[in-house]
């Protein structure tokens, strides 16, 4: 594997950083910006590969409930080595530095628990409703949301499958922007309370086919933080599902109330809805 310092061109990147950062800034529907070819294609290569190690893993988490289907790894004793010094990069002080310019925000923090994030795969069938994120660390009251990092791991990704990842405007009239999760394209995204994005259409790629990504998310702290569990919206003209994605909300905000109080096990709270969603489809 090339070595850590070849994970992120950083000469790159800074060079570039004054028009990004506009481009970011100013961007609609809220400040995000899509860049390619965004780490070693190497390193993303063996990323992609060492995925496949994982399929029996037991640290998987399966989000399937009413709002979600797919799995995700956030134990980073169990991701392989390239993996986990992928992350390390993109959680380094360097790279911390970079996207505080490039964001604007400073004084951004990792989050070494990797909470909801780490690695995300979802197969044929798999699908995200549109929502806007936790706000609030479960862990960690005074850290607030702010960044969300998705590098897709997917070659040779066909359009027709679907996985795009729409992002919605603050008043969830409609969809402002559509990107497709092809190998080595990085979404870099501000996480307001507003910040709605998804990919809610159920993918129709082969079996053995998934779209997977390394999902990174960076908090400030603050004295008094908005505190939100993740927010899911039905889209327009989806007047029928309205009911159960305000049910399905209620029961994620309960869960993530426990969560923060008791240190409840996702493992076991993911098996609790995917039982509710089966019982009211």
């Amino acid at each position: 594997m090339p070595t850590t310092t070849q994970i992120f061109d950083y000469n790159k990147w800074t060079a570039q950083l004054g028009e990004l950062s506009k481009r970011y800034q100013s961007a609609d529907p809220y400040p995000h910006i899509v860049l390619e070819n965004f780490l070693d294609p190497a390193v993303v290569e063996e990323c992609s590969e060492e995925f496949n190690q994982l399929t029996k893993s037991d640290g998987w988490i399966n989000y399937t409930h009413y709002n979600e289907k797919k799995k995700g790894l956030n134990k980073f004793d169990l991701l392989p080595p390239t993996i986990q010094s992928t992350i390390g990069e993109l959680n380094s002080p360097e790279f911390l530095s970079f996207l505080s310019k490039l964001t604007g925000i400073n004084n951004l923090q990792k989050d070494d628990s990797l909470e909801g994030g780490g690695i995300h795969q979802s197969g044929k069938g798999g699908f995200l409703n549109i929502h806007a994120d936790f706000t609030v660390h479960p862990r960690h009251s005074n850290w607030q949301r702010r960044i969300n990092v998705l590098v897709y791991l997917n070659k040779d990704w066909q359009e027709e499958w679907g996985g795009k990842l729409e992002l919605w405007d603050r008043e969830m009239k409609a969809c402002e922007e559509k990107v497709l999760p092809v190998f080595n394209r990085c979404v870099i995204f501000n996480t307001d309370a507003d910040s709605y994005h998804g990919h809610p259409e159920p993918m129709t790629c082969p079996e053995d086919k998934f779209r997977r990504s390394i999902a990174l998310y960076y908090y400030t702290i603050e004295d008094k933080p908005f505190r939100r569990a993740t927010y899911y919206k039905a889209r327009p003209g989806e007047g029928n599902k309205k009911f159960m994605v305000k049910l399905d909300n209620f029961m994620v905000a309960v869960y993530t109330e426990i969560k923060g109080k008791l240190g409840a096990n996702d493992k076991i709270m993911g098996k609790i809805l995917r039982m509710f969603s089966k019982k009211n489809k």
